[in-house]
């Protein structure tokens, strides 16, 4: 049997207009949903604050080196751009869902905390101490056996990506001298 019956105008599906309509309808809901999906999204290119430290050795060489050997991105994060005034010697990622920032600050003065027997990790050649308490929704990691003290905040969740790349940058542009527990230098 034929699609159309000979001077009828009847056919085995709607009608052309209400197809086109409805693509037309379809259409229109995807574009309304991707534009506010996009103005409730984090936006990466918006300039990020970044809190200012004691930071006396931020000039130092060491700090200048690292800062520009330091990849744009770690892991999921990617690096952002810092918000005026820009603290000395530092550099942040974010990820691309929003959330916290890694930020990593270099020429710092040595944490507090970090005391004759304060234990420390090793993460791809680099000793870390990490300041404090966990606060859950972030931690601070110190090196202690660099000439300059980097931290290293990372937000929860963030994974070991983050500090094992930084550790790699910072073992390949600083080298390493004995940790010392000692006073403040």
């Amino acid at each position: 049997m034929p699609d159309r019956q000979q001077g009828t105008g009847l056919t085995d599906g709607p009608p052309r207009w209400l197809l086109i309509t409805g693509i037309a309808v379809a259409t229109a809901a995807v574009a309304a949903v991707l534009v506010v999906a996009a103005m409730h999204r984090t936006p990466q290119n918006q300039p990020l604050a970044i809190p200012a430290v004691p930071a006396p050795q931020a000039g130092s060489p060491q700090c200048q080196a690292l800062l520009a050997a330091l990849p744009a991105r770690l892991g999921d994060f990617r690096r952002a751009t810092p918000a005026e005034p820009v603290p000395g010697a530092t550099a942040a990622w974010r990820a691309g869902s929003g959330g916290d920032p890694v930020v990593l600050r270099c020429g710092l003065e040595r944490a507090a905390d970090f005391v004759v027997g304060a234990p420390i990790s090793v993460v791809d050649t680099v000793q870390w101490f990490r300041e404090g308490e966990d606060s859950g929704d972030h931690t601070t990691w110190f090196t202690v056996d660099r000439p300059v003290y980097i931290a290293l905040t990372l937000p929860a969740g963030s994974g070991p990506t983050p500090i094992q790349e930084v550790s790699d940058v910072i073992a390949a542009t600083i080298p390493a001298v004995p940790i010392n527990p000692g006073p403040p230098r």
